[in-house]
């Protein structure tokens, strides 16, 4: 077991698998982006040692991000190798959905437990307008083949932004009102280059809730109204599925962050809104051995912080989302 210095149990690892994406959504990165040389990304095999050295300090579950994290070569063995390490529990993935309808089976069957799919809007033109490039009907075949795959539940992930999608909340959460599917809206965070246009986008938990009331009525909380990793659920009356909502900027779950991220190049990040970093990569490369590793796990994460800086004015400027595994959640 790791704790840190709040005794707060951390055993979820977020792995980057690379900062590449095959969209280019306006709240995660410039249109035109620049991507890290392949080689300061980490290995297949470097992936897997480190998996397993944070499986040995008690982790127990992976989520695999990116960038986008079906655009990494070797996707389905890697999940494999990881599924096969001893103490991981569970292995999902967050993906914005285009090339799930060729991979679902194959990950599956490979390991994978369930996927977040990112999605929001059901306009299709809007749809290209947030994501620049993509086409909805690829990421809608995505979900129903994630689906008939077993990688359920099936959890959708909304950002919503001021002036691009704040009008489509009722439209997905209405998706519940037929499918066991969660919906999750996610509040837009501030990053580095899209942080001014991210802090005028913010739309606040309590507006949505607002909205989606004034259309279905009230609420219903789900589980006591406790986190569901970092979302708090509620049902629509009657619905077969329910909706999440994660709020970063205004209602902060910080004391029930069991999580820290390891990005693409091997920086252990201790905290999403935190520019505060451990590079893991160039000991790995220089020589170290596990039990050196894993001591250099265990100092990081005793450091971590108790959470975001958001309220005071402090924003991570270093990267942008998708250099952190955190396009969304």
């Amino acid at each position: 077991m790791v704790l840190d210095q709040f005794g707060r149990h951390i055993r979820y690892l977020r792995i980057s698998l690379t900062d590449r994406c095959n969209l280019r959504c306006v709240y995660c990165m410039p249109e035109q982006m620049v991507f890290l040389p392949r080689e300061e990304l980490l290995t297949d095999d470097e992936l897997i040692r480190l998996a397993r050295l944070f499986a040995e300090l008690g982790f127990d579950k992976i989520r695999l991000t990116g960038g986008e994290p079906t655009v990494r070569p070797h996707l389905v063995e890697l999940v494999a190798r990881m599924a096969a390490l001893p103490g991981i529990r569970e292995i999902s993935m967050t993906t914005n959905g285009l090339r799930l309808k060729a991979l679902a089976e194959p990950l599956a069957r490979a390991g994978l437990k369930r996927v977040n799919v990112s999605l929001d809007t059901l306009d299709p033109e809007k749809f290209r307008r947030i994501t620049r490039w993509g086409r909805l009907e690829d990421v809608w075949e995505g979900i129903l083949a994630a689906e008939a795959a077993g990688l359920t539940p099936i959890k959708l992930n909304a950002v919503v932004v001021r002036g691009y999608n704040d009008s489509d909340v009722i439209d997905l959460a209405a998706l519940t009102l037929s499918r066991p599917w969660q919906v999750r809206f996610i509040e837009v965070m501030p990053f580095a280059d899209v942080a001014p246009f991210a802090q005028q986008a913010v739309v606040s938990t309590a507006e949505m809730i607002r909205v989606l009331e004034g259309e279905f009525g009230p609420l219903e909380p789900v589980g006591d109204g406790r986190l569901d990793g970092e979302a708090r659920v509620y049902r629509i009356r009657g619905a077969v599925g329910t909706v999440g909502f994660i709020s970063p900027v205004s209602e902060p779950f910080c004391a029930q962050c069991n999580r820290v991220r390891l990005t693409a190049e091997g920086r252990l990040r201790l905290c999403l809104l935190r520019d505060d970093e451990v590079d893991l990569r160039t000991p790995l490369r220089s020589g170290a051995d596990d039990e050196e590793l894993k001591a250099l796990i265990r100092a990081a994460i005793w450091r971590k912080p108790w959470g975001h800086g958001l309220p005071e004015g402090v924003i991570p400027t270093a990267r942008v989302m998708s250099q952190i595994g955190e396009r969304r959640r």
